[in-house]
């Protein structure tokens, strides 16, 4: 790199770089040398002379341990007593729990990780004392935590999670169905795509209307979410004619609900299915239809009615088609919008960071991306 376009990348003149290298200028803020590492894509800890992790990840790491130690208690099963904890009232957890869903919506992810342990605790004491009252109750905490869980890449508890959702929900069906969702998800996570694919259909054809033009709001939902689910498994295998009948079926069925609902926390309608489908096109290396699809689907008002979770993690998929398509500019365009709109979507998922780090890896990338991946630590 010459030392005329290093300055450009850096707003600074030639002069100031020149007098850099041959040390008449020092170098005494951290702010410039982060910049600098942003422009040469290494870690500020190379030029700061120390090995420095991210607190992004830190934070993760230290948020998804408080949940494996929650999921690893048994007081309850064990009869152990707890007085000196607190147990919250029954209907304040409802409450919080409600409220831990808006926040995982408006992809405040840390703050969810921080509240989830004492949920899962205080939820299974109330169903401890009335199943028949808390069991919905704890389906939704256990949701929540597999959402969160996929969300920061820890596949293999997430799937603890929606087992312990399943096993509290068999025996009432739209409860199943709800943790299937979750389940689903999970099991695509974990690269277990063909039982995806089962689970999701057994759970959606088992409350699916018969007839076609019935059906409430909600079972709608909850039926539609799960073939979006099933589709998504079955792009991922490769199978595109499944693929296309099931989302078309998710159409239908999304066309009945209409845009700007959340269903059992799902936010299915017509514009979540076609957002859908520029993962299933990317899973089945249409580069083109994926990017059409976004740029058709983003443009309509409904899209501002999606949680900000999803239209965040959208944008991720967005970025991957971009990358595919040979068009890092975009790319890094829609990375910085998802950084914008859920700054935790980027910074605490592990799967953007591994997006992030290929855009700008890429000689044309944007320097909003590449100072963003330097600040966070993605080289």
């Amino acid at each position: 790199m010459s030392q005329q376009v290093f300055a450009d990348r850096l707003g600074k003149s030639k002069s100031w770089v020149d007098k850099i290298e041959r040390g008449v200028r020092s170098l005494d803020k951290v702010s410039t040398l982060r910049d600098i590492a942003a422009v040469l894509r290494i870690d500020t800890a190379v030029l700061l002379g120390r090995d420095a992790q991210p607190a992004a990840v830190v934070e993760r790491v230290q948020g998804v341990e408080r949940i494996r130690a929650a999921l690893s208690t048994y007081e309850i099963a064990l009869g152990r007593p707890a007085a000196h904890r607190l147990v919250l009232p029954a209907g304040r957890l409802v409450q919080d729990v409600a409220h831990a869903w808006v926040m995982f919506q408006h992809a405040q992810y840390p703050q969810v990780a921080a509240v989830v342990p004492g949920l899962l605790t205080g939820v299974q004491r109330v169903a401890a004392d009335d199943l028949g009252w808390g069991r919905p109750l704890l389906v939704e905490a256990y949701r929540l935590a597999v959402s969160l869980l996929v969300k920061l890449g820890e596949a293999d508890l997430g799937w603890l999670a929606a087992d312990r959702a399943m096993a509290v929900a068999t025996g009432d069906p739209v409860l199943v169905a709800a943790a299937t969702v979750q389940l689903g998800q999970v099991l695509r996570a974990s690269g277990r795509a063909r039982a995806a694919l089962s689970v999701t259909l057994a759970a959606a054809y088992r409350i699916a209307p018969p007839d076609p033009g019935a059906g409430t709001p909600g079972g709608l939902s909850l039926c539609g979410t799960l073939l979006v689910q099933a589709a998504l498994a079955a792009a991922r295998r490769g199978d595109d004619h499944a693929t296309a009948q099931l989302l078309d079926e998710a159409t239908a069925m999304a066309a009945r609900v209409g845009d700007g609902h959340d269903h059992h926390h799902t936010a299915f309608g017509p514009t979540a299915v076609d957002l859908a489908r520029v993962a299933a096109a990317l899973d089945l290396g249409d580069t083109t239809e994926a990017v059409a699809w976004h740029e058709k689907t983003t443009k309509r008002d409904a899209w501002r009615w999606l949680p900000v979770e999803h239209r965040a993690a959208h944008l991720l998929d967005a970025a991957r088609a971009y990358l595919q398509a040979g068009d890092p500019i975009s790319a890094g365009r829609v990375l910085v919008d998802a950084d914008r709109m859920a700054p935790a979507e980027v910074r605490h998922r592990p799967a953007a960071r591994e997006v992030l780090a290929q855009v700008a890896r890429d000689p044309h990338a944007p320097a909003l991306v590449i100072r963003l991946a330097a600040a966070l630590g993605v080289t």
